[in-house]
């Protein structure tokens, strides 16, 4: 189907005026296992920092239907496992993983301290949330995590 000038100069301006710009700063009062701060998203793509605190934000072998989620350490150490605790990988700042929707996966803070993970999760078209699908039971329940929002910054 072609897309008409007129048709594509309005989607032009349309995406264009939906930039998301962001700062990350880690909150102070992440004071529960695990904070989330969301960065920001269109319908396609979301971007989160995870703060795991040191034994209390583990979770549990689960897999997403609609989501590819890309991971890379910004502080702190991780360890991804796979089905039966098969190590994937074990990440330290600037390392990371990519786990393809309907992959099961899991992962811990394996650092001395907290870990801030971030998270790039691209949904499929039209994907209303992640059809995250738990394998085992939750070592930490996936509502109760902080939610905060990041600094928004001016379009330069």
């Amino acid at each position: 189907m072609q897309t008409s000038d007129a048709e594509l100069e309005k989607l032009h301006l349309e995406a264009e005026a939906s930039i998301p710009v962001f700062s990350y700063k880690k909150p102070e009062s992440v004071e529960r296992g695990k904070g989330f701060i969301r960065l920001g998203k269109s319908p396609l793509i979301k971007g989160v920092v995870q703060v795991v605190k040191k034994n209390g934000g583990e979770n549990n072998l689960h897999y997403h239907t609609t989501v590819d989620t890309f991971w890379m350490v910004l502080k702190g150490r991780c360890r991804f496992y796979g089905p039966d605790d098969v190590v994937i990988g074990e990440f330290g700042p600037h390392e990371g993983t990519i786990t393809p929707r309907f992959s099961r996966y899991w992962f811990e803070n394996c650092g001395d301290g907290e870990l801030e993970l971030l998270q790039v999760a691209a949904h499929v078209p039209g994907a209303k949330n992640g059809g995250r699908t738990d394998v085992s039971a939750q070592k930490f329940d996936v509502g109760s995590g902080q939610y905060f929002e990041a600094g928004k910054t001016e379009k330069v």
